[in-house]
């Protein structure tokens, strides 16, 4: 397994979560929510750049069937457009079923995400969607470790 930082995002329609791993790649964390819209990519950027990331991980809402719908195909186009952003910096989509759902469990059973005493609405939102991008990447992690692979699908340029 190779070492380095990497980021995961979870892009929805409205908020982007985004998580990070220790220098080990051993266990993801919370980083922040982003705005989505205008400077989204930019800030991403930034955090690739702040965290010296080697890899970025992007969620990708399959169905249980395994088909495309609106939103893989949006997170897709995302992932797509990052990657032209960030190259040399390799992209991978992963498989993000039942992320959100895992987060929420943890936050209701009292796991700690991201911000304190987000109670409700938008920062609890906020806090949901840094959760769902810590799931997302401390399972592709996992599964490197558990399979010796890199999870997902290479993105871009390195498809």
């Amino acid at each position: 397994m190779r070492n380095g930082v990497r980021i995961a995002v979870d892009p929805g329609s409205v908020r982007i979560g985004v998580a990070a791993s220790d220098p080990s790649g051993i266990l993801a964390t919370p980083v922040e929510t982003v705005r989505r819209g205008k400077g989204d990519l930019d800030r991403i950027m930034e955090l690739v750049v702040e965290y010296e990331a080697r890899e970025v991980l992007v969620g990708h809402p399959s169905s249980l069937s395994g088909e495309e719908g609106t939103a893989a195909r949006s997170a897709r186009s995302f992932a797509v457009a990052l990657a032209r952003r960030l190259a040399p910096v390799p992209v991978r989509l992963v498989d993000e079923r039942l992320t959100t759902v895992t987060a929420q469990s943890h936050l209701r059973s009292g796991a700690s995400f991201g911000k304190r005493g987000a109670r409700g609405g938008r920062a609890r939102r906020s806090v949901i969607d840094q959760a769902a991008a810590t799931v997302l990447l401390q399972s592709a992690l996992d599964m490197e470790r558990r399979t010796g692979s890199p999870p997902g699908e290479a993105v871009g340029e390195n498809a």
